[in-house]
């Protein structure tokens, strides 16, 4: 099993998961890149997976299923225009010879959801790295919540995120708490490798306890505050 991200726009990542010849692709915000890696790599595409309904993460959709026609397309219900497989909290589906669970992780948008293959989740814009999405709906229960799902995941189950943020996160996250070790060594490492233009993720569950503040937040109200105080930044 191979997952690579693909570069899209200015920071997001389109995730394709692959084994041997198929593919699965995660979030095609824009399809130029997706198109080149599965021609480039000579991969068929056997599914796209989507966590949500916003434009720079279903943008590519239509374009890519021009190419590859037929393939199925999961996604949650405020995708329906797109998706013909659509999924909900508790699903399951195999692809890849691989298992699915679907994950509710709304808050972002109302009908986000995550995909947990494994020891993998493919979380859209619901947790980033030292960092989450803002709350566009204003339900930031529903926010909380889908961060205590996170929690409770083994720490070694590796995070797909939408976006390279980390080093911005992780800069809010040295503002809150300056004194933090962990923090520093997060951001040192995070520079190096955006030095290099390379990825900052996949992080992990457990690397995200230990750095992301919005994970650490135990009650609603601490995290409300720092999810304000993050807007602001």
């Amino acid at each position: 099993m191979k997952i690579h991200p693909v570069k899209a726009f200015s920071d997001n990542y389109i995730w394709v998961i692959g084994e041997g010849s198929d593919a699965v692709v995660v979030d095609p915000g824009e399809s130029k890149g997706i198109l080149s890696y599965l021609e480039d790599n000579e991969v068929m595409l056997q599914a796209i997976l989507l966590t949500h309904n916003h434009d720079d993460h279903i943008g590519g959709v239509k374009e890519v299923l021009a190419n590859y026609p037929d393939t199925p397309v999961y996604g949650p219900k405020e995708t329906s225009d797109l998706a013909d497989h659509v999924v909900q909290e508790g699903d399951t589906f195999d692809l890849l010879n691989e298992s699915f669970q679907v994950l509710k992780t709304a808050g972002h948008t109302n009908e986000h959801i995550s995909f947990l293959m494994g020891k993998h989740l493919f979380c859209g814009d619901a947790l980033f790295s030292a960092g989450c999405g803002r709350v566009f709906t204003g339900d930031y229960q529903a926010q909380f919540d889908a961060l205590q799902q996170f929690k409770q995941l083994d720490e070694d189950v590796k995070v797909y995120v939408g976006h390279e943020y980390t080093h911005t996160n992780l800069r809010f996250a040295q503002s809150i708490e300056p004194q933090n070790d962990e923090l520093s060594k997060a951001l040192k490492e995070a520079n190096e490798l955006r030095e290099r233009d390379l990825p900052t993720v996949p992080s992990n569950i457990g690397k995200e306890k230990r750095i992301n503040l919005f994970l650490q937040a135990e009650t609603l109200e601490d995290f409300i505050t720092l999810r304000n105080a993050r807007d602001h930044f």
